[in-house]
């Protein structure tokens, strides 16, 4: 193809980037932000917040940007293998996986100026600092994007176009304006709160370089849980969430009091060194997926990718993997020689696999808890019992975490856990441990 044109240069905008400079002439991301490898991004106002790299995730970026592992570590980041994991359910320790995927820590910043760094050195990649203000269209296919610096209008014409604006994405609008039907908009409100502070680490290796402490319904119904992580230049990033009339401390004080009394010991440890700047707080107040995959009508020449098509609780972490998926979804579709003059119905198609699991898993979990009223999928109450078995002897049996963490990595699907081997594994781990 000649051009392809990215809206959004964050991390979803950043992979597909990546992925289309294989097959594109030149790659155009056009964002309003200006672009830069170091700090928070002004467009992205959960930035300060603590972002997990699921081990799923850090395989896309090390297939997408080999060498990416060594290249972090160099920056800052921390190693985190299985044996320096901590996770605890409902205040219990859940059992070491200690053959699980290896994983990184360190803050959304240091991770996603890497990615851009490493995407702006293509040299068929270039950026356009503006506000994208609508498509192009001729006839059914989209040819072009609009926008806008500073008052002043321009058009770049491209032959594919890829949404990564995020939740707030307006192609829905676009796409309405010019007389195409809008996807569908599900949404299931969770009204979750969270709060981040940082941390002074001392120079020695920690044990544990990632912890999680995470609450199901019956032990509590408003504190979701709390993680921390080891991050760069000698600091920790420590977070708590709660859903409702939660809200994690917004002063100091109260921030550190909360780690102390409502999570295990090693939280305790955290908030008693130095506290680095203020606590940032961030409220989300619902899942949200655009099912693009069911319109009967949809434009040649145009996808969407990461929050545009789906966002989640971020209690799971799921976003910045979610984002690698598309682009190795993108990358199949590409890598298939796709006649770009028709809809990209293969690529919708493959897309609406991992919308579909990662969409599965988070409001699973979410539909658990007491202030979210559904809508309820068919079948909920049995398979909301076997979640909870499955989860239940995570914290005992080996064979069941191994399997679990498999899925909530976004390394395989949750259907891998339907299978009645596994749900009677977990039944009879649980009946061990009574």
């Amino acid at each position: 193809m000649g051009t392809a044109i990215v809206l959004g240069g964050s991390v979803a905008g950043l992979l597909a980037a990546r992925v289309l400079s294989d097959y594109a002439d030149s790659v155009v991301i056009i964002d309003r932000d200006a672009p830069q490898v170091t700090g928070a991004r002004p467009g992205v106002p959960q930035g300060t917040q603590l972002h997990a790299l699921l081990p799923g995730g850090f395989f896309q970026l090390e297939r997408l940007f080999p060498g990416f592992r060594d290249q972090a570590v160099a920056r800052g980041a921390v190693e985190a293998p299985p044996t320096a994991r901590r996770n605890y359910l409902d205040g219990r320790p859940r059992v070491v996986v200690p053959d699980d995927a290896d994983t990184l820590a360190g803050s959304r910043p240091l991770l996603e100026g890497l990615i851009r760094q490493q995407v702006l050195r293509l040299p068929n990649v270039k950026t356009l600092t503006a506000r994208a203000t609508g498509l192009v269209f001729d006839g059914t296919a989209v040819t072009g994007v609009r926008y806008d610096v500073g008052g002043v209008p321009g058009v770049e014409n491209g032959d594919l176009t890829v949404d990564a604006m995020g939740r707030s994405s307006r192609l829905s609008a676009w796409l309405e304006q010019a007389d195409w039907d809008r996807p569908v908009t599900r949404r299931m409100t969770v009204r979750l709160n969270y709060a981040t502070a940082q941390f002074r680490r001392p120079a020695a290796t920690p044990a544990s370089t990632v912890v999680l402490a995470l609450n199901t319904a019956k032990t509590a119904s408003d504190v979701a849980g709390a993680a921390f992580f080891a991050i760069e230049d000698g600091r920790w990033m420590a977070m708590m969430a709660g859903y409702g009339d939660y809200h994690p401390g917004h002063t100091a004080d109260d921030f550190v009091r909360r780690l102390r009394e409502q999570f295990p010991p090693e939280f305790g440890a955290v908030a008693g060194q130095e506290m680095l700047g203020d606590v940032q707080t961030y409220h989300h107040a619902d899942s949200r997926r655009r099912d693009f995959h069911a319109l009967k009508r949809f434009p040649a020449g145009l996808v969407s990718v990461g929050d545009a098509v789906a966002s989640f609780n971020p209690v799971y972490g799921q976003g910045m993997t979610a984002a690698g998926l598309h682009a190795a979804c993108l990358s199949t579709y590409l890598r298939s020689g796709p006649d770009l003059t028709q809809p990209a119905h293969q690529y919708l198609a493959l897309q609406k696999v991992v919308v579909d699991a990662a969409w599965s898993t988070s409001t699973s979990a979410d539909l658990a808890l007491p202030h979210v009223d559904g809508p309820y999928p068919r079948g909920y109450r049995i398979t909301s019992w076997a979640s909870r078995q499955i989860i239940a002897a995570t914290v005992t049996d080996l064979a069941t975490a191994r399997r679990f963490n498999e899925v909530v990595s976004m390394r395989a699907h949750p259907l891998s856990l339907a299978r009645p081997g596994v749900l009677l594994g977990a039944v009879r781990a649980n009946r061990r441990a009574r």
